[in-house]
């Protein structure tokens, strides 16, 4: 690749690009040093607060998967610069992702911050890592935190990323943070009509 970003504009995407308009823009991209190869302060915040993300794998035979991962805030956890990775909860029992990485090493991790309204597109390869308790138990969440039941790790090398545009995200929050929010304007209501309260009985 003569840039990072050509791991997803390949010459037929690229060529597309040119028919439809944006390939200047993109071209202007590259020249600039296209996209990080590596985790900035950024993008390291914002896996921190993800409770979900999707997974991409794909078979020998081409045929692609995406798995949702979720867990606590957290639950991603930044390694270093170039590696993410996660205690892989136990589930339905298919390992087609474990399958599909036994096959063929490259991945591709999909986060989607609704309350920002933010897309961080990475790509990479990634591994299973089943023998190894003590990286597990370093991963695996406090059960204080999230009760759930890990069977393996699995360890993911970024290439590259992006980060998209909001168009098209629809605001979502959180429950808790919902139950927050309503909490404090319970808390402001109480107070106020507490001054009304003390305001009426000084002028009686």
């Amino acid at each position: 690749m003569t840039y990072s970003s050509d791991i997803a504009f390949t010459e037929s995407v690229k060529a597309i690009q040119s028919r439809k308009g944006s390939r200047e823009i993109y071209a202007r991209l590259e020249q600039k040093g296209s996209w990080p190869t590596e985790i900035t302060p950024d993008l390291a915040a914002h896996v921190a607060r993800q409770r979900s993300f999707f997974l991409a794998t794909v078979n020998s035979n081409g045929q692609p998967y995406i798995q949702h991962r979720g867990g606590p805030p957290g639950f991603l956890k930044v390694i270093d610069k170039k590696t993410l990775a996660f205690a892989d909860f136990k589930g339905n029992k298919q390992y087609i992702s474990q399958g599909n990485l036994a096959e063929n090493p490259k991945a591709f991790i999909f986060l989607i911050d609704y309350v920002s309204r933010i897309r961080f597109k990475i790509w990479g390869s990634a591994k299973v890592i089943e023998d190894q308790p003590e990286l597990l138990a370093e991963l695996m969440p406090s059960r204080d935190e999230y009760l759930a039941r890990a069977e393996q790790v699995i360890v993911f090398t970024v290439e590259t990323w992006d980060r998209n545009c909001p168009q098209h995200i629809p605001r979502r929050i959180e429950r808790e943070d919902v139950e927050k929010l309503l909490g404090e304007r319970d808390r402001r209501i109480e107070e106020l009509d507490e001054q009304i309260r003390l305001l009426k009985s000084r002028a009686s």
